[in-house]
């Protein structure tokens, strides 16, 4: 998710959820041909993070190539290729979603990649473009010929963004269509949501995103009740209100504090979501410029 799943989050969703596989930012392979400073800060990967799949962007395959090169020096153990990112600035050079009206484009992109590096490469896509151009399962029997080695699926089309309901009868079509590994992707919103999606479509894992903005509890609510069938006590607020308080500053120490500050705003009262005095909090928050601003806000927190 981008501008959500940084370093920081990455290491707070390790450490307190467990879960299986992190993925990095939707990261541009344009603007790691050029080296964008910010952008190669962007492969903040530390070894408490493994294993972690770098996702990247584009629509020119030779360059395309070549940062997936970068990404594995920079160690990726996965590279991602976006073909799910529905939003116009990605789209229109024929990157994340758009892909999936060009198949052959996409083809092109994902067979360079493999003949290039050496660690696996698996594809994030959406269903299709729109309901009248359905592409998921077509295309991933075409990327697994090329070398994709697994797929994740999240169940709506581009158009639809994040509006609707995820489709998660599209899951187990394209779990029939590949021989490869196919995780679920979409309205995953409490550990036995996942439960039901594996049982549902036979998908080989799920992937959780804007549920672990602010609740990386989540992540390991759902290992644990998928291994034992049984919910861990939730977090105290004033876990959840330390844990927003490690976030920013770690993010701190990669960004610097008042660009780490503004970044997390709108993110940072997640963490205590449903907690008498959230949107007090939520208000002291965004207008907060310094590290010691959140940590007052946070530390009235019992």
């Amino acid at each position: 998710m981008a501008d959500v799943t940084n370093g920081a989050f990455r290491r707070i969703a390790k450490r307190i959820g467990g879960p299986g596989l992190v993925v990095t930012e939707l990261i541009s392979t344009m603007a790691i041909h050029f080296q964008s400073a910010r952008t190669m800060s962007m492969f903040d990967i530390t070894e408490d993070q493994r294993p972690i799949a770098v996702q990247l962007f584009g629509s020119d395959p030779a360059i395309m190539a070549d940062a997936a090169a970068v990404a594995v020096d920079h160690g990726a153990d996965i590279i991602d290729i976006n073909m799910g990112c529905w939003v116009p600035k990605v789209c229109k050079s024929g990157g994340g979603a758009a892909m999936l009206r060009d198949e052959d484009a996409a083809c092109r992109a994902v067979e360079a990649i493999v003949r290039r590096v050496s660690r696996p490469v698996t594809v994030k896509m959406r269903a299709g473009w729109d309901y009248a151009h359905l592409a998921s399962a077509r295309l991933a029997r075409r990327l697994e010929e090329v070398g994709a080695c697994g797929f994740a699926l999240h169940a709506r089309t581009a158009v639809q963004g994040y509006t609707g309901n995820a489709d998660w009868s599209l899951i187990a079509e394209i779990k029939s269509a590949v021989r490869t590994p196919v995780v679920g992707n979409g309205d995953i919103r409490v550990p036995q949501d996942a439960e039901r999606m594996i049982r549902t479509t036979g998908c080989d894992g799920v992937m959780i995103g804007r549920a672990a903005i602010g609740n990386p509890w989540i992540l390991r609510d759902t290992v644990h009740y998928l291994r034992t069938g049984c919910l861990p006590p939730p977090p105290t607020a004033r876990e959840c209100a330390d844990t927003a308080i490690e976030h920013v500053r770690d993010l701190a120490q990669r960004m610097g504090e008042e660009r780490a500050v503004r970044h997390l705003r709108g993110q940072l009262p997640h963490y205590l979501r449903g907690y008498p005095g959230v949107a007090r909090m939520r208000e002291l928050i965004t207008r907060a410029e310094t590290i010691a601003q959140v940590e007052a806000v946070f530390g009235s927190v019992e």
